[in-house]
């Protein structure tokens, strides 16, 4: 089994293991970035000590992965709710204790909590919109079809065929795979064990697989 990114979703000796991904898929979960990445430990502390520059550094991490969960459970209305949430969070931030891995547990659930209210005041889910089957055609073709699920999760196509899944399932997915939280943390966040959450992420996954399998490529000329 290919196991380049357990470190990027690590699982238990009693749950299913996640579907393999490809190389990248550590620094696309957020667990490690580029050369001179700042210490973003560090930074929550700084932060919350008054420092802009530390705040920055976190808003620039976190900012495009709480969008791509946003997205898919407000659709247009992410940016909105983003803003609501960091208006939250500098509000708040000198409250919150914990290390980074904990700030963006905090970060995803006021978030989560500001669209469930969005969506409660609009009385609507969130929109379901399929992928148009040449959205993903120009995907790699490789053997391993959770690879190619996995190595999508990044794209806008993709974010809107997690929108797809079922609910719970879709926040596990993105919870996980793209803002970047352990199980433990993502559960957190949804309130539920950390087990069912790794269910919930492998179940989507292998959902996803599967329509990345049947998408008919385009006609030859």
């Amino acid at each position: 089994m290919d196991r380049r990114v357990e470190a990027a979703v690590p699982v238990s000796d009693t749950e299913p293991a996640d579907p393999p991904g490809p190389p990248g898929a550590a620094d696309l979960a957020g667990i490690k970035g580029p050369p001179g990445t700042p210490d973003l430990a560090a930074a929550v502390a700084d932060a919350q000590h008054g420092s802009p520059d530390a705040f920055r550094a976190l808003y620039r991490d976190t900012q495009p992965r709480l969008l791509r969960y946003l997205h898919a459970l407000v659709g247009d209305d992410a940016e909105d709710i983003a803003s609501e949430t960091w208006l939250h969070v500098t509000r708040d931030l000198h409250t919150f204790h914990g290390d980074y891995d904990g700030f963006r547990g905090w970060v995803a659930t006021i978030a989560r909590h500001r669209a469930l209210d969005h969506l409660r005041r609009r009385s609507r889910r969130p929109p379901s919109v399929p992928v148009p089957a040449e959205d993903l055609a120009g995907l790699p073709a490789p053997d391993d079809t959770a690879a190619r699920a996995l190595d999508a999760v990044a794209t806008h196509a993709a974010v809107r065929l997690i929108a797809t899944l079922p609910p719970d399932q879709a926040e596990a997915v993105l919870l996980r795979a793209v803002v970047g939280l352990d199980a433990t943390t993502a559960a957190q966040v949804l309130g539920k064990r950390p087990g069912a959450v790794r269910t919930a992420a492998y179940r989507g996954l292998r959902t996803l697989a599967r329509h990345l399998n049947h998408a008919e490529p385009p006609s030859l000329p």
